[in-house]
């Protein structure tokens, strides 16, 4: 499936993927809203954004990686936020793909890894991301606090 990186001509199917994504957590948000955030994304490039698209130009995912410095590691490095895929192009290697090519992204970059996080109830993709070498962090918590 071939992935790139999204432009604004992308911004509509983009916004749609993106509904899809936050209705998958629970947290709907209307799509002039979605698009206008993902639409800032791109102006300020403060957030990389792949699309995948099937043969006939559907498109099927995306994932969304910011970048950081991990203080640990004294290195740049990518937080990957968001990856979804359509429910209906689920389980053949849409995910896989949007993840390997997020992969070669930070590698590209000189990135020294790539950091996510996912819901404990989100069993497909920690598999997924097991199967692709990450490894679930033992040692630290995620903490949040809600500014809103």
């Amino acid at each position: 499936m071939p992935v790139r990186p999204a432009t604004r001509r992308d911004l509509d199917d983009f916004a749609s993927l993106f509904a899809g994504y936050l209705d998958f957590y629970e947290v709907p948000r209307p799509l002039p809203e979605i698009r206008a955030f993902l639409e800032e994304r791109m102006q300020h490039g403060d957030s990389t954004l792949l699309i995948a698209r099937d043969g006939a130009g559907s498109a099927q995912g995306f994932v969304q990686l910011y970048p950081f410095h991990s203080s640990l590691a004294m290195a740049p490095a990518w937080l990957l936020s968001d990856l979804y895929v359509v429910p209906a192009a689920r389980r053949q290697g849409v995910g896989e793909d949007l993840m390997n090519a997020a992969r070669a992204h930070a590698e590209t970059t000189g990135a020294c890894g790539i950091q996510l996080e996912t819901a404990k109830t989100n069993l497909a993709g920690q598999a997924l991301y097991e199967r692709l070498g990450y490894v679930r962090d033992e040692v630290f918590f995620t903490y949040w606090l809600s500014l809103a």
